[in-house]
């Protein structure tokens, strides 16, 4: 067994749990540590399915009974049909440009530089809406309408753009339609396992060839450190929300992207496409 890569394998699964429900973008942090510690083969696609269903994982257990009263209520409850519904209608958005151009998304922004620009824009953007006065006329998810999830859906799908941040598009753009920052934040979390779901469904399906049983332990050391890091990464941001606001994550966010610019640009760091 290589203890090497059970390293890597932990480390990546950490980061993985750490930045898939914060405004930093996972993507983009995943393919900078990636390429730090030589983890990039082909093979790496299929563990970054590991690691991210174990993140998504992490949300199915933190509000199962959530989950599970919409499952068994939505034959008889109109408030669970409504939260399915809107996470289908939210889904939808980010699953059509995907399959449009994620290829593309692949071929021309999948490396330091483009994520590192994208981490810095997005970090302006928290800036500005921070710094706005507004009153969220919605302070829970189950008042959300099927227009409400549409634009959450349609912020989302900024976030194919590796850097962005899945979280931070759908929090941030649930603020300015409206959302109260708790409510934000939660419906990002819901909207995390239709979307990580299916991303993770269309990966393995097209690298279903490189699976193999010697990968298991490694995939496994990734897959469980991405679900203890994202359990309690989710309950510390709940808690840390009822107090701050995003105004941090986008300072880190700006220090971040010019740490990966200068080191570009200076060549301390040779960054692969």
């Amino acid at each position: 067994m290589d203890v090497v890569l059970l390293l890597k394998a932990l480390v990546l699964g950490v980061v993985e749990g750490l930045t898939e429900f914060l405004p930093v973008s996972s993507t983009g942090h995943l393919i900078i540590a990636s390429q730090l510690l030589d983890f990039q083969d082909e093979k790496g696609k299929v563990f970054e399915i590991a690691i991210q269903t174990g993140a998504m994982l992490a949300i199915v257990w933190e509000y199962r009974a959530r989950f599970a009263h919409a499952l068994i209520g939505a034959a008889s409850d109109p408030v669970a049909r409504r939260f399915i519904l809107n996470l289908v209608v939210a889904f939808i958005p980010a699953a059509v440009l995907g399959l449009a151009f994620g290829r593309f998304i692949k071929e021309h922004l999948f490396h330091a530089v483009p994520v590192a620009i994208a981490f810095i824009v997005g970090a302006l953007i928290i800036l500005a809406v921070e710094r706005r006065e507004r009153r969220p006329r919605i302070d829970n998810v189950d008042d959300m309408t099927w227009v409400d999830a549409l634009k959450v859906g349609i912020a989302q799908a900024f976030a194919l753009i590796p850097g962005t941040s899945r979280s931070g598009a759908t929090i941030i753009g649930g603020m300015l339609f409206g959302l109260s920052r708790r409510t934000a934040t939660e419906f990002s979390f819901f909207l995390a396992v239709p979307t990580l779901v299916a991303a993770g469904a269309y990966d393995l399906y097209k690298h279903r060839d490189l699976l193999s049983v010697a990968d298991v332990p490694v995939f496994g050391v990734g897959f469980i450190a991405a679900f203890i890091s994202a359990f309690a990464c989710v309950r510390w941001l709940i808690r840390y929300i009822a107090t701050h606001d995003f105004t941090i994550f986008a300072w880190y966010r700006i220090v971040f992207g010019m740490l990966v610019l200068v080191t570009a640009y200076t060549g301390m760091i040779v960054w692969s496409a």
